[in-house]
């Protein structure tokens, strides 16, 4: 099969409810969630839905120099503090909501973002050690009201997410397997607190079947 060849079927009759919805895609670091994205985006484009689309940190000009902060920071200058790492994501994730994100949903677009406030949940508070509570109390000040209608979290143990990131990693990806486990417990567990705004997906299997099994549940969710 060719790259391309998913693009070439048509695209599924319930793509046009999604307009005006806000979805996240989201996982730990190999999962293949970014592999998804990228699929799913040229499913809705190739199908005529406008879509507004979205990476975290990041999206904006002052959300992409605060990624750069979050993502290449040398640790061995001057360590950054964990609430601080939070409150950065926070502040590009304010940005990004403000400049791109409501006014997307005010045009009934479709807004899929790559990595949310989930991700802050698993990374910083599961796997770092703050509160959920001091974290939420955050997101809401960055966000307002502006909250993801579906978190679709692709679900992979650390050992086959750490053969995939075969490059190069960050300052994220690089941390421990440990932290890289309870990243993983740490998205599961807020599927499991509220099973109505969340979707797991395994994301052990190939790409293809994944994707099959995305698509399959979104259609059952819409």
């Amino acid at each position: 099969m060719s790259k391309d060849d998913h693009t070439a079927a048509p695209p599924p009759g319930w793509l046009p409810r999604l307009a005006g919805r806000f979805i996240v895609f989201d996982g730990p670091d190999g999962s293949g969630k970014t592999t998804q994205f990228n699929r799913f985006l040229a499913l809705c484009r190739g199908g005529g839905l406008p879509v507004c689309e979205v990476r975290e940190p990041g999206g904006t000009v002052i959300g992409e120099r605060i990624r750069d902060i979050l993502l290449h920071h040398e640790e061995s200058t001057e360590p950054m503090a964990l609430r601080c790492e939070m409150m950065l994501y926070m502040a590009s994730r304010a940005q990004l909501v403000e400049q791109r994100i409501r006014p997307a949903l005010a045009r009934q677009e479709l807004v899929l973002a790559d990595r949310f406030v989930s991700s802050t949940l698993a990374y910083q508070g599961a796997a770092g050690g703050l509160p959920t509570d001091e974290i939420m109390n955050v997101a809401h000040a960055a966000c307002g009201e502006v909250w993801p209608h579906l978190v679709v979290i692709f679900d992979v143990d650390e050992k086959a997410a750490a053969a995939r990131m075969g490059r190069e990693l960050d300052r994220m990806e690089s941390k421990g397997a440990a932290f890289h486990r309870r990243v993983r417990e740490g998205y599961l567990e807020q599927a499991r607190a509220d099973p109505e705004r969340h979707l797991v997906i395994d994301a052990s299997c190939c790409e293809e079947d994944v994707a099959n099994a995305l698509l399959a549940e979104l259609e059952r969710r819409v």
